[in-house]
């Protein structure tokens, strides 16, 4: 008896670490995201979605931070076969989609106007709607 309950002993609590992030240099795809949040900001081209787990909120870049972003993801895209074209417009995700775009950034170009979204995990934050 006291050998099924010594394998469920309790773990220990191991206090959270609040250390910043050790962070790299991202000159090139850091400023093609960098680029395209601030036009968005700028633009006040934002909005917010959720599903039953995650909030998120998406800023959508459109004009010249869009296409760099576009023509950025060209090689990747390809490489991971995620580009699709579909209803004349050309989708360039950062991942292969399996069902819908939450949660994934894109670009999306339709032969005339380029447009990016990026995606930015808030959490349970953005339920509260602070005033």
């Amino acid at each position: 008896m006291l050998a099924a309950c010594a394998g469920h002993a309790p773990t220990p609590t191991v206090p959270a670490n609040f250390a910043g992030v050790p962070t790299e240099s991202s000159p090139v795809v850091g400023a093609l995201y960098a680029n395209c949040l601030a036009a968005a900001t700028a633009a006040q081209h934002y909005g917010e979605a959720h599903d039953h787990d995650t909030h998120v909120l998406l800023f959508t870049c459109g004009g010249e931070p869009a296409k760099a972003f576009y023509d950025g993801l060209a090689e990747y895209t390809a490489k991971i076969r995620s580009e699709v074209v579909r209803d004349g417009r050309t989708y360039r995700p950062t991942q292969v989609v399996k069902h819908d775009l939450f949660g994934v950034d894109y670009c999306v170009f339709d032969g005339t106007t380029y447009a990016c979204t990026v995606t930015v995990n808030v959490g349970r934050f953005l339920e509260s709607k602070p005033q």
